[in-house]
């Protein structure tokens, strides 16, 4: 079968980037091609996971994608996303499984690059706004009784901002940089002294001198 893939084009997609832009041709095999669909990109139909219960979401996504924007998550490479759908008996929907993410850092101490792998559980729920308790914690997130999709790809964003570390390191015992000379002490030695003193003592020594 061959053709231009439109927006309302019903195939089910295999996620792939092309510079964060959809891009289709006149003629091609759909039976092989690989196609970046962003409008169904952490979508999941809610009719088909009440008619067939649990549903497998597997989706990479470009580390320059428009869903990370302004997020400085310092991605280097694709976000890796697995979760398992399902609806509990009492109308919830719940989403678990991992994010994996490559991150390109600086150490908190010498500032060299850092390359650091984010890998951590997910595990996100949704309830019908009526039913939400006065006391949820936010935890929680509405999901709309009316409709027919749910869109993840706002909560797996945040959940992957909340997750990220605020700094890294290149090792855990790094020395960091000298503050006199700016050295890298775990290279190189240097004939600093670091003997400064306290300057929490600096008005009392001022009060002695007077």
């Amino acid at each position: 079968m061959t053709g231009c893939l439109a927006p309302e084009f019903p195939f089910s997609l295999c996620a792939r980037e092309s510079r964060g832009k959809f891009t289709c041709s006149d003629q091609i095999d759909v039976k092989s091609v690989i196609v970046y669909l962003p409008w169904l990109m952490f979508r999941v139909s809610l009719i088909d996971l009440d008619r067939s219960g649990p549903i497998e979401v597997h989706q990479v996504v470009g580390e320059n994608d428009a869903i990370w924007a302004g997020a400085d998550l310092h991605l280097s490479g694709p976000v890796q996303v697995a979760l398992t759908v399902s609806a509990t008996p009492t109308g919830q929907v719940v989403a678990r499984g991992v994010v994996s993410a490559p991150m390109a850092r600086e150490c908190r101490r010498c500032l060299e690059a850092v390359e650091h792998l984010l890998r951590e559980p997910l595990s996100l729920v949704w309830e019908v706004k009526d039913q939400l308790a006065e006391e949820d914690d936010g935890e929680i997130r509405p999901l709309d009784p009316t409709g027919n999709e749910l869109n993840m790809g706002d909560a797996i964003r945040e959940e992957l901002i909340l997750v990220a570390p605020t700094f890294v390191l290149c090792k855990e015992d790094c020395l960091g940089l000298c503050p006199q000379c700016g050295i890298d002490r775990n290279t190189s030695e240097c004939e600093c002294t670091h003997d400064e003193p306290d300057p929490r003592w600096e008005a009392l020594r001022e009060l002695r001198n007077d």
